[in-house]
């Protein structure tokens, strides 16, 4: 085979080389300075992964600063492979978000695939035993073959990975907008458990001690995916194919199991994912933040492909690899502890005291950089921001409400909005009751998971109305954070900590950076509200096809805890004769909302108006009306209003009805989205306890009979057949996608 000969450091610069890596001028001017020469090709390799703003979050970074990241219960925050929080009787629950769009968009089943593995290893690297998988994802409408493709096959990615490991899907958000058409979202999310005296970080502390290699050999799939990632989709990203890693969820399902075993020895010094920037990142990140050096020597890596030099080596993003720090002279037994997996665990180098990352090759040094550089040093950019001409538009406008000529109708339109519609297709293709700690499945407001033997069970949801984030960044990053907070509150949990997904167009487009920044105030307000420090994260930016970017779409994770299985609680009604409450006050707000995009195709006006601490209130109401055992059930008012919600909480309901009567303006009343409001049931013999611990109004009652009858100010303006809206919600995405 033929090698092909590499730049010289001198045509690197003469040529510019540097920047098809993503380097611009200044940033190539300040590696020369750092290292006080030229870099050669493979250093500048190092810095344009560790650089981009997948790995430094150079162009972010001033917004981060701004979230809360600590609390009472936070035992890791930021900065590890995922956050950690303390749940009691010495155990924490470790949870992560991630994005893996861009490969998404280029090759739909391993894209999602790979973003399933590259979570979990998140998770699992820290010494937890992952125990359920979320996502949250964004297509088009469904109206092209394309967009049908695109969805059909994430899902798939999804399913397969999630399923083949043994990890179930338990709960997850889609929503569909034409400004995803060419660029989707996919991001996953894993939550595990862990006793707090098996807590790992990735640190590579002890001078001499052995760094190894362990899991799949190294290919030459996913080089620059960091970078890939760090740039806008356009005609050419189809060229980019190559950089989509290909996932083997057997081999990580062995990987997983000798971790976590590997973990319980006390040879092991610190370990950590090859996720983004592979061998790079992992390396240069366990050195930097254990203030030490490491050294390997890359002719021991071991290798799935022929004649790989050390900058392919050092950049592929193959899938199911660990790093290992290693006490010196216990190598073999780790070694057999993988061997018993039949995992390959390789000693490839060694910690230094220099904090150099210093890798040879052939007997020759190859790469010599210092390791706080390439993880620590990258330039922080403190972009411009300018308040967008389309928001002063909109928020000049006056609200009105719009015109609809018959209630039952449009309620039965709504249900088949895909964004509205059940997502049964979906999760049907998940294996979600896989070692049956499931207690609620995907469906209800949040997805319950028993901690297995305890009385306790975790919560889980992700949530984001990317449309209310377009209208008014800050209103809607507060409203995110709150409808993941309401969701776990209603499933009978407290809410602990979030993780985030901060899914942007171009940060460098002033317009775009003001988004960002606003959705992080209103976040970071609303986290401090519910005392929900954000623990872990990823921010995704470029996230635009030819010039147009999505909407902004900060995902929250949340995970709440619910403290006795008993106050486990789904949105359903449970039987007939209880008595039907709406919590919360409703005025006409209409922006961005289901009725608005269903009537008149577009997005416009002012995003709905949150008020906090009356969120809050309520939200502390419903928890302790939950946990007195009084409340049959509870589901939160979201897209499509009252409505929608009570034709969800009828639905679920065996055969039941409900007959409702509602006050004001039809179509405020039932599909306006105002914020902070609930749907709740309570049998009559808890009516009067109910009314003293809530503010919440008696709106009905659940019937035998299975139809929804609501009238609004006397005058009846729905009657449905369950069955009926059963079957338009349910058969929805089915009949797009046929």
């Amino acid at each position: 085979m033929q090698l092909k000969l590499e730049p010289s450091p001198e045509k690197i610069k003469q040529d510019k080389i540097y920047q098809e890596m993503g380097i611009s001028d200044e940033e190539f001017k300040r590696i020369e300075e750092i290292l006080g020469r030229l870099p050669n090709y493979t250093e500048t390799g190092l810095f344009s992964v560790m650089w981009s703003e997948h790995c430094s979050y150079k162009n972010s970074k001033p917004v981060l600063k701004k979230f809360p990241v600590s609390g009472d219960h936070v035992l890791q925050g930021p900065g590890e492979g995922a956050g950690i929080v303390d749940i009691g009787d010495n155990q924490a629950v470790v949870f992560k978000i991630e994005s893996h769009n861009h490969p998404s968009a280029i090759e739909p089943y391993q894209g999602a695939a790979t973003g399933v593995g590259g979570i979990i290893r998140d998770v699992f690297s820290m010494g937890a035993r992952p125990i359920a998988l979320l996502n949250s994802l964004r297509f088009g409408e469904l109206q092209s073959a394309r967009g049908k493709y695109l969805f059909e096959e994430v899902v798939a990615g999804i399913a397969g990975y999630g399923n083949c490991i043994g990890i179930p899907t338990v709960g997850g958000e889609i929503q569909f907008d034409p400004c995803y058409e060419g660029n989707p979202l996919v991001n996953a999310m894993c939550v595990g458990v862990i006793d707090h005296k098996d807590i790992k970080t990735g640190q590579a502390h002890g001078v001499g001690n052995t760094v190894m290699y362990v899991g799949a050999k190294t290919g030459r799939d996913g080089i620059h995916g960091a970078t890939f990632a760090s740039e806008e989709l356009n005609e050419q990203s189809e060229e980019k194919r190559p950089a989509v890693q290909v996932g083997d969820p057997f081999m990580e399902k062995l990987l997983l199991e000798a971790c976590l075993e590997v973990v319980q020895s006390d040879a092991l010094v610190g370990i950590q994912d090859m996720g983004a920037a592979g061998l790079t990142s992992s390396s240069a990140e366990m050195a930097s933040k254990a203030g030490s050096g490491i050294e390997m020597n890359l002719d021991l890596v071991p290798q799935r492909e022929t004649g790989m030099n050390p900058y392919e080596m050092m950049l592929s993003e193959s899938q199911e690899r660990m790093l290992l720090v290693v006490q010196k002279g216990r190598e073999h037994e780790i070694a057999s502890l993988f061997e018993k997996y039949g995992l390959e665990a390789v000693a490839v180098g060694h910690v230094t005291d220099d904090k150099m990352l210093r890798l040879t090759h052939n007997g020759e040094v190859v790469a010599e950089v210092p390791a706080d550089a390439l993880a620590e040093d990258a330039p922080v950019y403190y972009k411009p921001s300018k308040v967008p001409t389309y928001y002063q538009e909109f928020q000049a406008m006056e609200s009105e409400v719009p015109v609809v000529e018959d209630v039952s109708e449009t309620l039965m339109n709504l249900l088949k909005q895909p964004t509205i519609a059940s997502k049964e297709w979906v999760y049907d293709q998940y294996d979600y009751m896989v070692r049956t700690n499931t207690v609620v499945a995907p469906g209800s407001d949040a997805a319950l998971v028993r901690i297995r033997g305890t009385e306790k069970a975790l919560a889980m949801t992700t949530d984001c109305n990317s449309r209310y984030i377009y209208l008014d960044p800050e209103t809607g990053g507060k409203i995110a954070v709150a409808e993941a907070a309401r969701n776990v509150v209603c499933s009978g949990a407290e809410p602990l900590a979030i993780t985030d997904c901060l899914n942007f167009g171009n940060p460098e487009k002033p317009e775009i950076f003001w988004q960002l920044e606003k959705a992080a105030d209103g976040m970071s307000e609303a986290c401090l509200t519910f005392n929900s420090p954000v623990i872990s994260g990823n921010v995704s930016l470029y996230n635009e096809t030819n010039g147009t970017a999505i909407y902004p779409t900060p995902v929250i994770g949340m995970v709440g805890l619910v403290r006795n299985m008993k106050d486990a609680t789904t949105q359903e009604f449970k039987q007939a004769g209880d008595i039907i409450y709406l919590l919360g006050e409703t005025s006409a707000e209409f922006g961005g909302s289901e009725l608005q995009k269903l009537l008149s195709g577009e997005i416009f006006g002012k995003a709905p108006e949150i008020d906090l601490e009356k969120e809050k209130k309520y939200q502390d109401q419903v928890l302790s009306a939950i946990r007195t055992g009084i409340v049959a059930s509870a589901h939160d008012v979201a897209e499509g209003g009252i409505g929608v919600a009570l034709a969800e909480s009828v639905i679920g309901a065996n055969g039941l009805g409900a007959e409702v009567s509602l006050d004001g303006e039809a179509v405020t009343a039932l599909f306006s989205e105002s914020q902070s409001r609930f749907i709740l049931s309570v049998k009559a013999e808890h009516q009067e306890e109910f009314e003293r611990l809530t503010d919440a109004v008696q709106i009905g009652r659940v019937i035998e009979e299975p139809v929804l009858n609501v009238s609004v100010d006397g005058e009846q303006v729905i009657k449905l057949e369950v069955e009926k809206m059963k079957d338009a919600w349910k058969g929805a995405i089915p009949c797009l996608l046929s």
